[in-house]
C-alpha cells in the first residue's frame, strides 16, 4: 500500500517559485518541533497554510522532503555562516568569539529548527541523512580549527569534544531559555567562552 504522504500520480508539477515553499517550511518547523515529525500529517501542514494537504505536493513530493529541506537547510546555514565569520575575523580570538556569537544567535532565533534537528534527524532517508551529517562535520571542523588556533597546543580530539559540548550547551535553549533575548544571549556567550577555556587551557600567547 502506498504511503499516505507520498505524491499522487496525478499531482501537478512543482511550482518554480520559492515563496510558497518557504511558507511551508516556516509552518512545518514549529509543527514538527511541537508534535514530532511522525505526529504531523501532510494534511496538518496544508491546513496550517489554508490549503488542502495534496496541494502541498506541488512544492514537495512528500512530508519526508519537507523534513529534508529543513534539516539540510539548517546545516548549510550554520556552515556558511560559520565560514563567513571566521574569514572576516582578524585574529584567532575574534574568530572563536564570532563563531560563538553566530551559533548563539542562530539557536535563539530558530528554537524550532534546533529541536527538529536534534530529535528527527534519524527520520531522514539515508542519502539525505548523510548530507546533513557531512555538513555538520564540516561545521564542527571550522570550530576545531578555531579552537586549536586560539588554544595551542590542544589536540584535535579535545577540540572536537569541546566544540560538541558547547553545541549541546547552546542548543539547549529551546528548553532552557528563561531570560529575555538579550540576557539569554549574553549568558550563553559567557558560558560557552568559559567552557572552552576550562576544557582547553590558556590561549596561545597569553
Amino acid at each position: 500500500m502506498p504511503r499516505a504522504d507520498r505524491k499522487p500520480a496525478a499531482a501537478p508539477a512543482p511550482d518554480p517559485g520559492g515563496s510558497r515553499r518557504d511558507q511551508i517550511l516556516e509552518v512545518a518547523a514549529p509543527l514538527f518541533a511541537e508534535r514530532g515529525f511522525h505526529g504531523v500529517s501532510i494534511d496538518d501542514l496544508g491546513s496550517a497554510l489554508g490549503l488542502t494537504g495534496p496541494a502541498l505536493y506541488r512544492y514537495f513530493e512528500s512530508k519526508d522532503a519537507v523534513l529534508a529541506a529543513l534539516l539540510v537547510g539548517i546545516s548549510r546555514s550554520l556552515l556558511d555562516g560559520g565560514r563567513v565569520r571566521v574569514e572576516a575575523a582578524v585574529d584567532p580570538e575574534g574568530a572563536l568569539d564570532s563563531l560563538i556569537d553566530w551559533h548563539v544567535s542562530f539557536a535563539l532565533e530558530n528554537p524550532a529548527l534546533i529541536t527538529v534537528q536534534s530529535r528527527d534527524l534519524a527520520s531522514l532517508t539515508g542519502p539525505e541523512q548523510r548530507t546533513v551529517r557531512r555538513l555538520q562535520r564540516q561545521y564542527v571542523e571550522i570550530w576545531v580549527d578555531a579552537i586549536r588556533a586560539l588554544y595551542r597546543p590542544v589536540d584535535d580530539d579535545t577540540a572536537r569534544a569541546a566544540a560538541h559540548a558547547v553545541f549541546g550547551l547552546i542548543n539547549s535553549t529551546p528548553h532552557s531559555a528563561r531570560l529575555d533575548r538579550t540576557a539569554m544571549s549574553g549568558l550563553l556567550r559567557q558560558m560557552a567562552t568559559g567552557a572552552l577555556a576550562s576544557a582547553t587551557g590558556t590561549p596561545a600567547g597569553a
